[in-house]
């Protein structure tokens, strides 16, 4: 017997109680109490929702039916807002099939930033539509750099992956989700750019992230109309 088992047994015998400690009871992450109304709703109701809120803290979104039609969204996104075609981007196979290869004079480079990149796009884990948050996960296919460092992100993020509470969102990154995997080393909640009033209560965008968040969509949620 380990100490702290003698250490327990004393304190469940100065209580009262016999044998060993029964586990902790699973706790119930969506409370139905506590999930705002904005937080529920059908899936279409909800993407529509997200974009909403996303928009509401001055995110911009754009649709496409297709992960092929990805990269060609981004290339029109960033000449429209006059930014460089010069991207760091995640090494993740899902963005593979964005259709880089279709578009002209994109200067691709996979893998961290140090900071000297002006765009990154990476994949979003979900997004919130009680806030219009995305969920992002660091990993060796998703360098946490480019969630911070580049003055523009771009999060590829597919319309299925959209729920609707916090609560939802954490129940397919844990073990028992649909990762089937070790929860990451780092979770963040990304809600539009980056601000703070910290300094003379003035509000400044791009103080510890970037200044623009885009994000791309791909496909359509149960409900929805074809994009």
């Amino acid at each position: 017997m380990s100490a702290r088992d003698d250490i327990l047994g004393r304190v469940r015998g100065a209580l009262g109680r016999t044998g060993a400690a029964a586990p902790p009871p699973v706790p119930e992450y969506a409370n139905a109490a506590l999930v705002p109304e904005r937080a529920k709703g059908p899936p279409a109701a909800l993407v529509a929702r997200f974009i909403d809120m996303a928009e509401e803290v001055s995110a911009t979104v754009d649709r496409v039916a297709q992960r092929g039609d990805v990269a060609a969204a981004i290339a029109a996104w960033l000449d429209r807002e006059g930014l460089p075609r010069r991207i760091a981007m995640s090494p993740d196979p899902a963005l593979e099939s964005c259709g880089w290869d279709g578009v002209a004079d994109l200067d691709i480079r996979r893998g961290p930033t140090a900071g000297d990149d002006p765009v990154s796009v990476t994949p979003a884990v979900a997004g919130v539509a009680e806030t219009g948050s995305l969920m992002v996960a660091s990993g060796p296919r998703t360098p946490y750099t480019l969630n911070f460092l580049p003055d523009t992100h771009i999060a590829v993020l597919d319309a299925g992956r959209i729920v609707g509470g916090y609560e939802d969102a954490w129940a397919g990154m844990r073990p028992n989700g649909e990762t089937g995997a070790a929860l990451p080393r780092t979770v963040t909640l990304i809600t539009g750019p980056s601000r703070s009033s910290d300094i003379e209560r003035t509000v400044t965008i791009g103080v510890h992230g970037p200044r623009r968040l885009h994000i791309v969509i791909v496909g359509t949620a149960d409900g929805e109309e074809a994009v």
